[in-house]
C-alpha cells in the first residue's frame, strides 16, 4: 500500500496523541528522533509540546504520511529562523512506524520531502543524523551527501557517545 501524504494538517488534539504515540514508539524501537529507550509518551510530551507550538503558530510545516487511516510517518519543515538561511530547510524528527521498515515509507517520505522542499522554493534540504544506525547510507542512496560530522556531540550512555552526521541534499536543477 502507499502512503497518503498531508501537509499542515490540522493538529487535532487526537492527532497530537498519535505523533507522540508514534514518536515514542520509534524510539523504542531504537529510531534516533531524539530519545534513548525506553520512553513514554509522558516523556515525548515535554519535546512534542513546543515542537507542536513552532508548527501551529509557526514557521514550521509538518507533513504527515497515512497507510489507510493510520499515521505511519512524518516529518517536520524545520524554518532556520535566520534571514540568511531561508533559502534551505531542516527536516527534523524524521520517523517512520518500526512495524513498516523495510516497506519504503521512509523512501517515499524522503522523496515527498524534496519535492515540497522544491516547491517550497528550497535550493537544499539538511538533516542530523545519529552515527553508528547505517541513517548515513539510507539518505545517501536518496542523493543526501555528508558535510561535516560533529564528533561525540550525542551522548546516549555515560560510556556511549556518537557522532552527530551533517547530511545534505541539493535541490538546484542539474544543468
Amino acid at each position: 500500500m502507499s502512503l497518503r501524504f498531508v501537509l499542515d494538517p490540522d493538529l487535532t488534539p487526537q492527532l497530537r496523541a498519535e505523533i507522540v504515540d508514534l514518536w515514542a514508539d520509534v524510539s523504542n524501537a531504537g529510531g534516533a528522533v531524539g530519545f534513548v529507550p525506553p520512553v513514554t509518551a509522558a516523556d515525548v510530551q515535554v519535546t512534542a509540546d513546543p515542537t507542536f507550538a513552532g508548527i501551529a503558530d509557526g514557521p514550521d510545516r509538518l507533513l504527515v504520511g497515512y497507510s489507510g487511516d493510520r499515521l505511519v510517518g512524518l516529518l517536520i519543515f524545520s524554518d532556520n529562523r535566520f534571514p540568511l538561511k531561508t533559502h534551505w530547510c531542516v527536516l527534523k524528527r524524521v520517523m517512520v512506524h518500526p512495524d513498516t521498515q523495510g516497506t519504503g515509507y521512509g523512501s517515499a517520505l524522503m522523496t515527498e520531502a524534496a519535492r515540497l522542499g522544491r516547491e517550497f522554493g528550497h535550493e537544499a534540504l539538511h538533516v542530523t543524523v545519529r552515527d553508528g544506525l547505517g541513517l548515513d547510507k539510507f539518505y545517501g542512496r536518496l542523493g543526501y551527501r555528508e558535510i561535516g560530522r560533529l564528533p561525540g556531540a550525542l551522548r546516549l550512555a555515560a560510556d556511549d557517545d556518537r557522532d552527530e552526521i551533517l547530511m545534505w541534499l541539493d535541490l538546484t536543477p542539474v544543468d
